[in-house]
Formats: C-alpha cells, sequence, structure tokens
C-alpha cells in the first residue's frame, strides 16, 4: 500500500466517521473514535451494500458515501447492543415501564 492509498483511507474513515457521530450522536466522537468507526464502517459498507445489490460508484465522494452508510449502521447496531441514548436507556428503560420514565419524573 503507497502512503497516498493510506492517506486517503485515513481522510475517508475521518470524514465519515465524522458525518455518522453528527447524524447518530449530534457532534462527532473525537479524531480518533471518528477514524476508527470510519474504517470500520467504510469495511461494513463494502462489505454489505454489494449483497444488496446497492453500487454507489467510483471515487472518493462514493467511498465516503460508503462509509458513512457502514458507520452509520455500525453506531445504531451498537447504540442498540448497549442501550442508551435517545431511544429509552436500553432494556427496561422504554415505554411503559414505569420506573425511568420520562415523562414520570418531575425536575
Amino acid at each position: 500500500m503507497s502512503g497516498e492509498s493510506f492517506l486517503v483511507i485515513v481522510l475517508v474513515g475521518l470524514i465519515a466517521g465524522w458525518l455518522a457521530g453528527q447524524i447518530v450522536r449530534g457532534r462527532g466522537y473525537g479524531i480518533i473514535s471518528d477514524l476508527i468507526i470510519g474504517v470500520i464502517g467504510a469495511l461494513i459498507g463494502d462489505w454489505l451494500l454489494p449483497q444488496l445489490n446497492i453500487h454507489i460508484g467510483m471515487g472518493i465522494v462514493a467511498a465516503i458515501v460508503n462509509a458513512t452508510i457502514g458507520a452509520l449502521l455500525l453506531l445504531l447496531v451498537l447504540r442498540l447492543v448497549r442501550g442508551g441514548g435517545h431511544w429509552g436507556g436500553g432494556w427496561g428503560w422504554g415505554w411503559g415501564s414505569g420506573s425511568g420514565s420520562r415523562w414520570g419524573r418531575r425536575w
């Protein structure tokens, strides 16, 4: 792998991770985390989208879109598995559980 290829991978990973963080969280996760999320997202996108018969195209913009889709899927699955965020806080904290309900508390 040449230095230019490595630089493109890092650039695509950073942009895709940052975009996915903006969409899911409303802000990025930090430069290292954005890079890791983006690179793993690119691997997911490169594997999953052709399986679904979705072909985005060639070039840097297509690589960023592909990696961002994969990173979004990664973050959404992690959020569902870990629980938390704005979707009820995981198992037992969702709709109608009684304890910890957002609408039952008085601040």
